[in-house]
């Protein structure tokens, strides 16, 4: 029987691995030295250097240091765009658990990209009107999941919010401020009790009266 056209070939696998390997490699070498350095004192050389490979192969992958960062700051948007999806659905049909598993996956994408999320803050007005563009329709594009646990929550009468999009975007600036404060939060506390206090504060303010029990294991507050 001949091989299923769709199928992927062993050296095909291993070609693919090693691209993204390579891509993995260069994005977080690059997000590591535009947030020390700025993008603006980072050359393709430098780069190079901190990544541990030729400038040879740098451009294989990036025609531009423009390139490498937009592909840096929408490496952390591809990563909301797979990860809090998939925690939502996990986490059933509640909009309240929903909402919750949303904001701690924003959060832990941010903590495992977290130069790259400064870089969003830093840098991103040094890109070109189409870039800046494009990580503007991602950002919108990835918190959707965010806005619509608040939307279905305040339509089941869990949650009480006059704007839930404002909401939304509250939780997604407690997320980032993760990476924007981290050099001050990681003296007290883990991202575990970073992500279970600012949930349990921001749900106090939103949840509707007489529900407290139900979400009790979200709203507990401590170290």
């Amino acid at each position: 029987m001949s091989e299923p056209a769709t199928s992927i070939k062993p050296h095909d696998a291993a070609r693919q691995a090693l691209v993204e390997h390579r891509s993995r490699q260069l994005l977080d070498a690059a997000a590591r030295l535009m947030e020390r350095d700025g993008s603006e004192a980072v050359s393709m050389q430098a780069l190079a250097a901190e990544a541990g490979v030729s400038v040879g192969l740098i451009y294989r992958y990036f025609g531009s240091k423009d390139d490498v960062l937009l592909a840096v700051i929408t490496d952390v948007l591809d990563a909301f765009s797979t990860t809090v999806p998939a925690a939502v659905e996990e986490a059933g049909e509640d909009p309240v658990r929903r909402l919750a598993a949303a904001f701690a996956a924003y959060c832990r994408v941010i903590d495992s990209h977290r130069h790259a999320a400064l870089l969003t803050y830093r840098e991103s007005k040094s890109l070109d009107e189409a870039g800046r563009d494009r990580i503007k329709r991602l950002e919108v594009e990835t918190s959707e999941p965010l806005r619509a646990a608040v939307r279905d929550g305040v339509g089941a009468g869990k949650l009480v919010a006059a704007d839930p999009d404002l909401v939304a975007y509250n939780l997604l600036l407690l997320a980032h401020a993760w990476a924007l404060k981290h050099w001050y939060f990681e003296q007290t506390r883990t991202l575990d009790s970073y992500i279970r206090d600012q949930l349990a504060l921001a749900l106090r303010a939103i949840l509707a009266d007489g529900l407290g029990d139900a979400y009790a294991d979200l709203l507990s507050v401590g170290r």
